[in-house]
């Protein structure tokens, strides 16, 4: 264990092309836009930061803009951001009116378990919706 105050999680940041389209995305599914943080070097802005997060939660998705072009591959080592909803159906309806589809309709990966989807951000970025059921 660290000395002095236990440690606490913060955020995950990812790497973005198009800032527009990615903040419809994560704003339709309930992220609010908090700030943002233009990165500077040598008098020229090199990247900005956008940080989203849920109402009443500190913890945060920094999603990174680099003013270069650049593009990225997501490589074979990410996984997915999970995301609990209180109603999955009902969630999925919603991001359907902004043109969101899953990648296939709700499944449980065992019975009895939570209903899950995934859906994937404008940059191919998984999220993994799981029924929460408010809890």
């Amino acid at each position: 264990m660290l000395s002095g105050m236990p440690p606490r999680y913060l955020h995950t940041m990812l790497r973005i092309v198009d800032p527009e389209r990615s903040r419809a995305f994560y704003e339709a599914l309930g992220f609010e836009a908090r700030r943002e943080s233009p990165i500077v070097r040598n008098g020229e802005l090199e990247a900005t930061l956008y940080f989203y997060g849920f109402p009443g939660q500190e913890e945060e998705l920094e999603l990174t803009f680099n003013h270069d072009g650049s593009t990225y591959e997501l490589g074979t080592a990410y996984g997915h951001i999970a995301i609990g909803v209180d109603d999955l159906d009902g969630t999925l309806a919603q991001l359907a009116e902004q043109g969101i589809e899953p990648e296939r309709p709700p499944y449980q990966v065992r019975e009895g378990g939570s209903w899950l989807c995934f859906v994937r951000d404008p940059d191919g970025y998984r999220l993994e919706l799981i029924e929460t059921g408010g809890s």
